[in-house]
């Protein structure tokens, strides 16, 4: 379903890092880590082996583990879910905005209030859209959880005129070959 443009500057470009002997980590990695972070926002970026990867390294540096509890929506890619299984905590479903099909802020109120132990909020930014930020924003505040956006299909998206994946405590990108931005496989926290 996917056929990503790999052109000559792309096949260039990794026979020079198969050439070079460092085909893991290096200096195109660490450079491409300062670029992408650059081109959101964020102070830095920690590439990772996929978009799955690093949701789970978000949540573990963000101390998400057994006896936690991780609001997020069942309508994503399985990995938003199982990062979160992953930790050992449990996962809180909270439904989408049938206009957006980004978690709705209507249902993340809901499930806060049946389950005020709730630690953490992953969201989904999908289809290249951001989710309603600012309502959201002021949930985590009132109800001091920690913010992961998994952002694995929003590469570039803006909320107001601020890119996604700037907004939370942490956020992961997928650079699967189905994403918008690929690299052939990999992840960013």
């Amino acid at each position: 379903i996917a056929k990503p443009y790999v052109g000559e500057d792309e096949k260039r470009a990794v026979c020079e890092v198969i050439d070079s002997g460092m085909i893991a980590c290096g200096a195109v990695v660490e450079k491409f880590e300062n670029r992408f972070a650059g081109y959101i926002g964020a102070e830095y970026g920690i590439a990772t082996t996929s978009g799955t990867t690093a949701l789970e390294v978000a949540l573990r540096s963000l101390g998400i583990g057994p006896g936690d509890k991780g609001l997020t929506t069942p309508f994503s890619f399985i990995a938003s879910t199982n990062a979160i299984i992953y930790t050992g905590a449990t996962p809180v479903f909270a439904d989408i905005a049938p206009d957006t099909f980004n978690i709705s802020v209507a249902e993340i109120e809901k499930k806060l209030a049946e389950h005020p132990d709730v630690k953490a909020l992953l969201l989904v930014h999908l289809f290249g859209q951001a989710c309603d930020m600012d309502p959201i924003m002021e949930l985590v505040k009132k109800h001091r959880l920690l913010l992961i956006e998994d952002c694995a299909q929003a590469h570039g998206a803006q909320y107001k005129g601020r890119k996604v994946g700037t907004f939370g405590d942490a956020a992961a990108f997928s650079f699967y070959p189905t994403k918008n931005m690929t690299t052939g496989e990999g992840g960013i926290v």
